[in-house]
């Protein structure tokens, strides 16, 4: 699931026309309203506010609005922009400050997606994916064995803990917690202890793992 994780500002200028993209994270169809309340108040001498936003695991709900501006030229079109890209839990708004130059429906169609394309590349966008949290207990003996399996799977160490055994934390993907698991009892001889936790969703943001609770 690709999301923002840290919103961002982008801004074109088309004929003389200055439009301003403002990207938000957000995880409720409130959140989003509040946000354009907001960029409404911030650019209140804007002539056009134009928004979009989707929320859910499955892009549930949608909205847009051209605020004033031709039909079907601003705020489908920024919508579209979100569901190409397969962009879930953001909103944008693009503020327009009209340069005294019309720009007809095809020009206003292309610059309200650019603009919301330059908000994007302005923000922070991570893949999230479903996993799993682990724990896992052993011996100094059986620490390389796990280290190798966990090399080899791909999986990246959350947490280490060293004292008279050794407690491994790691998120595992879903698809992959049942053959890891198998992994883990065949390499060391079902000594290891192995406690699987809540599912989550996890991504990579600045080459660290970040995790998010399944309702964030």
């Amino acid at each position: 699931m690709r999301t923002v994780y840290t919103g961002g500002e982008g801004e074109i200028t088309e004929k003389k026309s200055r439009f301003i993209a403002t990207v938000r994270p957000v995880a409720s169809e409130e959140e989003a309203v509040s946000f354009i309340a907001e960029m409404k108040k911030k650019y209140w001498d804007a002539r056009h506010n134009c928004f979009a936003f989707v929320i859910g695991e499955h892009q549930e709900i949608s909205r847009c609005s051209d605020d004033g501006e031709p039909a079907q030229t601003a705020g489908r079109p920024m919508l579209d922009v979100l569901l190409k890209e397969e962009i879930h839990n953001a909103a944008v708004v693009v503020t327009r400050y009209f340069g005294g130059t019309l720009l007809g429906t095809g020009g206003l169609v292309r610059a309200y997606q650019r603009a919301v394309q330059e908000g994007l590349a302005a923000s922070v966008v991570i893949d999230k994916r479903c996993g799993k949290r682990l724990t896992l207990e052993t011996d100094y003996t059986g620490l390389g064995k796990i280290q190798y399996r966990i090399a080899q799977e791909g999986l990246t160490v959350l947490d280490t803990t060293y004292t008279d055994h050794v407690e491994i934390q790691l998120v595992v993907p879903m698809e992959q917690c049942g053959h890891f698991e198998c992994e883990i009892i065949e390499a060391t001889g079902k000594t290891a202890g192995i406690v699987w936790g809540e599912e989550v969703y996890y991504a990579v943001v600045a080459n660290n793992i970040k995790i998010f609770e399944k309702n964030t």
